[in-house]
């Protein structure tokens, strides 16, 4: 085990300086200069570049040490956390990318106006940005457990860096820069587990030793999680994929709605053999280090390795971090700008790029707030798409059950949904019961009560945002601002 001295630290903090100041150099190149290139790209974002994007975001920094977290516990199992992603992103593909596309919004909440009213938009915006809010916090926490296990600081001190380097650097770019430049942070994400596998499997001297080793569960198709459990992260995550903020508002960068589809599809396939790599890992430190919090299960190799080569994993995971903080950020402020700020104030397109630039400034610091309160990464991330389920099945509804159309039962189906899931996840699951399927029945049950109390409801599409004349149309106002 290699203990980092000064110099050894000094080179791995001089690697993630010169890679930031690098990206962030990048990012000012490829800067947006109007509100249409912040928030969707100008719509003019390559196939490669979104999928890369939907990827990166849904195996970020807490995706990335939170499978390992659970891997560690439960076995290889874990890795159905993010193969659930790629399910998710196949049946989107298939049977949403194109008509969210089409809708001419950048906003799920803008697109659920069109079938259920302004009142119901700003409810499933406020959502939204509660679930969000909640996925940059556990963001933070496992960039941090990275950080501080190679700086050798506290948490709490971690997480500060966390947040001032990456709020600097998504603050400024938007949406256009955010997607180039993932692509240098997902290539250094594959390179770091890369190598992180590489470490791994030397030091457990493969896959065999482990299997005749440990107990039998740590590598079946369910370890040691129920099929609850695994049914759950696909039903959620598959639920968050459909209505999360950031993923309609990558699409809405694509071309055209078939390169929208293309993308997801991409995507899918990309999370598969990472997926593998993440559960491997926490495996092999269950393996090598059984007396570890399950917290640093992929961190931990770091100081198994040369310090340049742990430099290198660093800056995989930075890169992990800055992806997930800035595109969750960036949804946050462009709900809260598109939402709130802008009919309220009606500002000029110069006022408004500036208001979301600051208003990503306080979304990206906030956290820090709640760092301290989240001990489990991955449990916390499926309540984050939980929530967001809620507004899936709310949506679902609305476009394939259209008698159930009426915009009080969706308000109240959102926020008696929201409530109960949120109090059941306090609860700890009561009964064996997951917050994910409480947060996939309550919005149905809601909305089905008040169809049978109020029959004669009134058409939610009388009250309905109106939609643009064509998508093009709605392209180019955007384009505008």
């Amino acid at each position: 085990m290699n203990q980092f001295g000064a110099l050894d630290t000094a080179i791995i903090i001089a690697m993630v300086v010169v890679y930031i100041a690098a990206t962030s150099w990048l990012s000012i190149r490829l800067r947006s200069k109007t509100t249409g290139e912040f928030m969707v790209a100008g719509r003019a974002a390559p196939v490669v570049v979104i999928a890369i994007l939907l990827m990166s975001e849904f195996i970020g920094a807490k995706s990335t040490i939170g499978t390992s977290q659970e891997a560690f516990n439960v076995g290889i199992a874990a890795s159905w956390s993010v193969i659930a992603a790629a399910i998710g992103f196949l049946l989107f593909g298939l049977f949403m990318a194109k008509r969210l596309y089409k809708s001419g919004e950048f906003t799920i909440s803008g697109f659920v106006a069109q079938k259920y009213g302004k009142t119901a938009k700003l409810v499933v915006s406020a959502v939204m940005i509660y679930a969000l809010f909640i996925v940059n916090v556990g963001n933070y926490v496992s960039g941090a457990a990275a950080i501080s296990t190679v700086l050798k600081v506290n948490l709490p001190t971690a997480a500060i860096i966390t947040a001032i380097v990456s709020t600097i650097y998504f603050a400024y770019g938007g949406l256009k820069s955010v997607l180039y430049v993932t692509i240098f942070h997902s290539a250094m994400k594959i390179l770091g587990i890369g190598i992180l596998v590489w470490v791994a499997l030397s030091l457990t001297g493969g896959i065999a030793p482990m299997v005749s080793t440990m107990p039998e569960h740590y590598f079946t198709w369910k370890g040691a999680l129920n099929g609850g459990t695994i049914g759950a992260w696909i039903i959620g995550t598959s639920g968050a994929i459909f209505s999360t903020q950031f993923i309609i508002q990558a699409i809405s960068g694509a071309r055209s709605g078939e390169d929208a589809r293309k993308a997801t599809l991409v995507a899918a396939a990309l999370c598969l053999p990472i997926a593998l790599a993440l559960g491997l890992l926490g495996v092999a430190a269950k393996f090598l280090f059984p007396e570890i919090k399950g917290l640093y299960a992929l961190p931990i190799f770091l100081q198994h390795m040369h310090p340049v080569l742990a430099g290198v994993v660093t800056v995989s995971l930075v890169a992990s971090i800055f992806v997930s903080v800035s595109t969750v950020a960036l949804a946050i402020a462009s709900l809260i700008v598109k939402d709130f700020y802008v009919p309220r104030f009606q500002p000029s397109p110069e006022r408004e790029l500036a208001a979301t630039r600051w208003i990503s400034l306080v979304v990206g610091f906030v956290p820090l707030i709640f760092v301290l309160f989240v001990p489990q990464i991955l449990a916390l991330s499926f309540f984050t798409r939980a929530l967001r389920l809620t507004v899936t099945v709310v949506a679902l509804m609305g476009i394939y059950l259209p008698f159930f159309n009426s915009s009080r039962g969706a308000i109240s189906a959102l926020v008696l949904a929201t409530v109960a899931t949120t109090v059941w996840y306090l609860l700890d699951n009561p009964f064996g019961i997951d917050n994910m399927y409480i947060a996939l029945v309550a919005p149905a049950i809601v909305m089905v009560i008040e169809r049978l109390i109020f029959p004669a409801a009134p058409n939610a599409t009388e009250h309905a945002t109106p939609h643009p004349g064509a998508p093009e149309l709605a392209a180019g106002r955007r384009q505008q601002h």
